[in-house]
Order: structure tokens, then C-alpha cells, then sequence
């Protein structure tokens, strides 16, 4: 019998919640290896991400940011090496533990993932009614204030996603992925699409709600406008691994060529000078 089809002994007088670790880094990933085929992603990839930090992830395209994020989820299983959530090793986790993991997490893909069919209040809703008890009127509730978490009219709830605006979309997904009151919040490039005026307030939204409800954030992104404004550090990926972690004044002065000409570049120094502005 494998390690999914049976819980531990000691699972079985052991809440959900219990199930994961209460210290160390939210994510451990180490001697991680990718592949598709014969086409290698990543390889010896190592990636700590502390409780409680937003961190960024850049790399150029096809550097497998998304793959990484899919990995950490438990969608791609790696070839090599080992990735914790939450103390949880992924590979090993039986089926209660990971059902305590996702619940753990909440997930805005980059094109929201919306239901098309479904009304907005009933997507909030979704997770609720996979993995919980509630009721249907505890359900209504819960969706309905997870709506105006994110800065949405109530009257948004009885919407289609065909109706909405792509920054209302964004909200929606982002409060379905804060459905299950999660600890950790990944997103893929959750301002892509957005103008300037629209994607400054996704910031400022994700920075906000990080704080005020103690998240973890894995964030993918491209915008250098939300890497100063809201990230505590920085990966990147290059060469198939993480070639550096830190906050994005240290990364300004890597001597990695990618880092240089993305952090330093023409966007970066306007992004840099934004910033410095703002503190002005």
C-alpha cells in the first residue's frame, strides 16, 4: 500500500491543520529536476521561501517559472529531488495530508481559470462546497464576503465572467483562491493584461491582503512595477536553476548578466526611478 492510499497512524487522531508543520519555510524545494521528454527545465534547482514573505519569481521565457509553480502544487511531478510545503514533503504526503495541503493554498493562474458557467459568487464558492462541511447559507455568506474582500461591488456576485472587465476578473479569481482561508497565495503573473491605473491597485490589493491576513505569496511575474512595490525578495531563474534570491536592491548588483540587463535595463531604471519617486 502506498503512502497515498492510507494515513499514518499517528494521522489518524490529528486535525487537518495539524497534519502540517507550524515552523520553518513555508517552501523548501531542493535538487529539484524537471523534464519534458529529453528537454531538461530545471536542474539542481533550490528554492527557500520564508513565512510570511511575498516573494517574486522572474526568468526569460521558457526558463520554467510556471512549471515550477505547477511542481510546487503537486500538477507536474518532478524527475529529481524534493519539495516541502508547509513541512510536507509532496512526493511522500498521504491523501489526508494533502487534502490539509490544499486547503492550505489558494491559486489565481494567470487567466483566472474562471467557471464561464458559473455565476461569480457561485466560483467563489466552488472550493468551499469541495472541502467543507458548510452550508449552503454558510457557503452564500462566506462567498459573498470574499467579494468584497477583494474590492468588489456585491452586486458582482450574480455576474457571468463573460460580463466582467479583466481586472474585475482577476479579483474574482484571486477571491476564489482566498475561498479556504489559505496560508499560502500563488499567483501567475496576476497584473498580465492589466493598464498601469489597474494593475498599481492589484498591488497594492495583494500587498494589503498579505498583510492583514498573515499570507505567504509565491508570485510569477513580469512587472517590474510589482517587484519594487510589494515583493521582500526576489528569484531568478536562469540556466535551469535559481542563480539568485534576494530583495531587489541586492539583485541591482549581481554580476549574473540576465539579472543585469533585467533589473537594470531601460524598464528597470524607469521602474527604480518610479519607486524612488513615490518615496520622494
Amino acid at each position: 500500500m502506498s503512502a497515498t492510499d492510507a494515513a499514518a497512524p499517528d494521522e489518524a487522531v490529528l486535525g487537518e491543520d495539524e497534519l502540517l508543520e507550524g515552523d520553518g519555510p513555508a517552501i523548501e524545494v531542493r535538487g529539484l529536476r524537471s523534464q519534458f521528454g529529453d528537454h531538461v527545465v530545471h536542474k539542481d534547482l533550490d528554492l527557500t521561501v520564508r513565512r510570511g514573505e511575498i516573494m517574486g519569481v522572474v526568468g526569460g521565457s521558457g526558463s520554467g517559472k510556471s512549471v515550477l509553480l505547477n511542481t510546487i502544487i503537486g500538477l507536474k511531478a518532478p524527475e529529481d529531488g524534493q519539495v516541502k510545503v508547509l513541512g510536507a514533503d509532496i512526493s511522500t504526503a498521504s491523501r489526508r495530508k494533502w487534502s490539509a495541503l490544499e486547503r492550505s493554498w489558494g491559486v489565481l493562474f494567470q487567466a483566472g481559470a474562471l467557471f464561464s458557467n458559473l455565476t461569480v459568487k457561485e466560483n467563489v464558492a466552488a472550493p468551499m462546497q469541495e472541502h467543507t462541511n458548510l452550508s449552503r447559507k454558510e457557503i452564500d455568506e462566506l462567498a459573498t464576503l470574499k467579494i468584497a474582500l477583494v474590492g468588489l461591488r456585491p452586486d458582482a456576485g450574480a455576474l457571468k465572467p463573460s460580463e466582467l472587465s479583466g481586472g474585475m476578473r482577476k479579483r474574482v479569481g484571486l477571491a476564489r483562491a482566498l475561498a479556504l482561508d489559505p496560508e499560502l497565495l500563488f499567483l501567475d503573473e496576476p497584473t498580465a493584461g492589466l493598464d498601469p491605473i489597474g494593475a498599481a491597485a492589484f498591488d497594492a490589493l495583494i500587498l494589503d491582503l498579505s498583510r492583514s491576513l498573515d499570507l505567504t505569496v509565491f508570485m510569477i511575474t513580469h512587472d517590474l512595477d510589482t517587484l519594487y512595490e510589494i515583493t521582500d525578495r526576489v528569484a531568478v531563474i536562469a540556466d535551469k536553476t535559481v542563480v539568485a534570491t534576494a530583495p531587489v536592491k541586492e539583485l541591482e548588483k549581481a554580476d549574473h548578466p540576465w539579472i543585469r540587463e533585467y533589473f537594470l535595463g531601460p524598464r528597470g531604471r524607469a521602474a527604480k526611478a518610479a519607486k524612488a519617486g513615490d518615496k520622494g
